[in-house]
């Protein structure tokens, strides 16, 4: 079950969070993991410990929002079984305050991005027989959430660029799926808790998870697990579909 020896697996964003409990999942299992990251320290630290557990991994500089950056690592890396698009940023804002450069800037990771990936890891996977291409949407994309106008967007278009994917390949044995995560405890989190709430972390945390039915956040490795699933040998029938792992938040 969930056994990837022999494939090669690309994740974006893959030095931290989602992207980095994913990365040790699929070297777990054992795939050969490349992981594509802006943060070059972050991606080495996660190669490192991916090494040390006697795993394969591979660490690439990359801004996902630059065509030719794309371009230039998914050629090197070759042959292609699994693309995880998990490189994103966030933004705190409504309509009418979220700045054009915060917008462009969420755009350009969050869609543009994704579309770098896909449209140069098609190809590849058409090439050799097919793949499994997984994208990072989120409960945004089907909620309203306060204040999350831009990055509602964004994955509002990753949503319907996993249904095009899906739609256009199947014939070319690519499965294309997402998954939409709710509050997911990740370094993120932290990070924004600490700069907009100093002083009163706990308490906003307490808050953010109560806002999941299942009365807390979801972990990386949860996350992890399910990737795993879907772009499994075993997950063979699924494609053009959104899975919600969220604690029951849209539904409940």
């Amino acid at each position: 079950m969930l056994d990837f020896k022999n494939k090669t697996v690309v994740i974006t964003g893959g030095g931290s969070g989602i992207g980095k409990a994913a990365s040790l999942a699929f070297a777990r299992q054992g795939a050969s993991v490349h992981i594509v990251e802006w943060n070059r320290e972050q991606a080495d630290a996660v190669v490192k410990e991916i090494k040390e557990n006697k795993g394969s991994a591979t660490a690439h500089s990359c801004d996902v929002s630059d065509q030719q950056q794309v371009s230039n690592v998914f050629s090197s890396i070759g042959r292609i079984d699994v693309l995880l698009n998990s490189a994103g940023v966030s933004n705190i804002g409504r309509a009418h305050n979220t700045s054009e450069k915060d917008f462009e800037r969420v755009f350009n990771v969050n869609v543009k991005g994704v579309y770098n990936c896909l449209h140069e890891v098609i190809p590849v996977m058409q090439a050799n027989g097919g793949g499994v291409i997984l994208n990072m949407c989120s409960v945004a994309a089907f909620a309203g959430l306060n204040d999350r106008f831009a990055y509602s967007m964004s994955k509002g278009a990753v949503y319907s660029m996993t249904l095009s994917v899906a739609k256009d390949y199947i014939t070319d044995s690519i499965r294309c799926n997402s998954i939409s995560p709710a509050r997911v405890h990740t370094p993120f989190v932290d990070d924004f808790l600490q700069k907009n709430y100093p002083g009163k972390e706990k308490e906003m945390y307490d808050k953010l998870a109560k806002t999941q039915p299942i009365g807390r956040m979801g972990t990386p490795e949860e996350i992890a697990n399910f990737i795993l699933f879907l772009c499994s040998d075993e997950a063979s029938f699924i494609t053009g579909c959104d899975y919600p792992i969220d604690g029951g938040f849209i539904r409940l």
